[in-house]
């Protein structure tokens, strides 16, 4: 989609209401959403951590969302495809400064020009303890990204029109941190698949828009 089109309809979403769960739960095996609702009748006093879903223009001026492939390390998201973004730091005025200090860190795109939309539905990550703010942001103009070595593997700029495709929504056996060969519901996106909290924050997004494109 051509992003100035895109630009003039994307501001209708700051009206809608959001799906939240609903949503999430579309992309997430019966036994995490099992998980995510006992941790909703007790409190767990998780970490907090923001990411931003940053759209922005390619060089053919076609909207793109940004992901990022995560370095390999002893945790729990290691080699996984998510959000720019990272944990809460002291010096955070906000769940938003977390966002755009984090997505300027790891990919280089300016967090004076990124223009949040709004931030869409929180989501507490059972096997990390952490609950995660996510936020709606468009970047002006095509981004000279920049990599953050010791955080970010690869860039994945998937086109929009791909994101939005049902084709791209898949199912696939794996063993996770509180699983063990189960059938998990995915994106294959950008030649990877995407699973978990992040395809959980992305079943969202993807129903704001298919309310407005």
């Amino acid at each position: 989609m051509d992003f100035e089109e895109f630009l003039q309809q994307v501001a209708k979403i700051k009206n809608l209401p959001l799906p939240g769960a609903e949503a999430h739960y579309k992309m997430a095996p019966e036994v995490r959403v099992r998980e995510l609702e006992n941790y909703l009748k007790r409190s767990k006093n998780p970490k907090k951590a923001a990411v931003m879903a940053l759209f922005y223009p390619d060089l053919d001026n076609l909207t793109r969302l940004l992901l990022i492939l995560r370095k390999k390390y002893p945790g729990v998201h290691s080699g996984q495809v998510g959000f720019p973004g990272g944990r809460e730091e002291p010096g955070d005025r906000s769940m938003l400064d977390t966002a755009l200090r984090e997505t300027e860190e790891e990919v280089g795109a300016e967090s004076t020009k990124i223009e949040v939309i709004r931030p869409v539905s929180q989501l507490f990550i059972p096997p990390s303890n952490f609950e995660v703010y996510p936020f709606l942001g468009i970047y002006p103009g095509t981004p000279e990204f920049r990599k953050q070595a010791s955080e970010v593997e690869d860039l994945v700029e998937v086109p929009l029109t791909e994101f939005l495709d049902d084709q791209n929504i898949i199912s696939t056996r794996m063993t996770t941190s509180y699983a063990r060969d189960i059938e998990v519901p995915a994106f294959s996106l950008g030649g990877h698949t995407v699973w978990g909290a992040t395809a959980m924050m992305l079943s969202e997004i993807r129903e704001l828009f298919r309310k407005i494109l």
